[in-house]
Parts: C-alpha cells; structure tokens; sequence
C-alpha cells in the first residue's frame, strides 16, 4: 500500500508543473487519467502529456472521464499519444 501511495505521490509531482495553468476541473480529470493509467509501461511524464492532451481535446461540458471519451475518439487518442510519445497505444 505505502508503494502505491508514493507511486500516487511521484505521479502528482511530476503532473504539477503540466497543470500550472489549467483551472482545478481539469487538474482533476487529467490527475483522474493519470491514475487509471498508473500500470501503463510509460515514463511519467509521457502519461501526463498524453492526458493532457487528451483533456484539451475535450469540450468543457464533457462528462466522460478522459479514458471513456478516448474509447470514443480513437483519432484524438492516436494524436495525443504520438505528440506526447506514448508507445504502443
């Protein structure tokens, strides 16, 4: 548990600065994407991009979370994971 914890911690850290300018709704959604993709074999930094880009894309009054609304936008995801280095997605 306390391995999870800090991997949540390290996660946050390193998305801090990727969220400096967005308002606390969409710090949510991307720290919400972040987490859901905490198994993935990605740097950090690669995941914070990715569901940042991903949050972009998406209009203000969405309310799929950023993993439901990329199953529903296959074109978006493969943009956002290429901008931001995501192999195999």
């Amino acid at each position: 548990m306390k391995r999870h914890a800090a991997l949540i911690a390290m996660l946050a850290c390193l998305a801090t600065p990727a969220l400096a300018d967005k308002n606390s709704d969409d710090a949510k959604w991307i720290g919400d994407c972040v987490i859901e993709n905490k198994d993935e074999k990605q740097a950090a930094d690669v995941v914070t991009k990715y569901c940042t880009c991903m949050n972009n894309q998406m209009s203000d009054d969405e309310s799929r979370s950023i993993t439901e609304w990329e199953k529903a936008n296959p074109k978006v995801m493969e943009q956002c994971s290429k901008e931001s280095g995501w192999k195999g997605k």
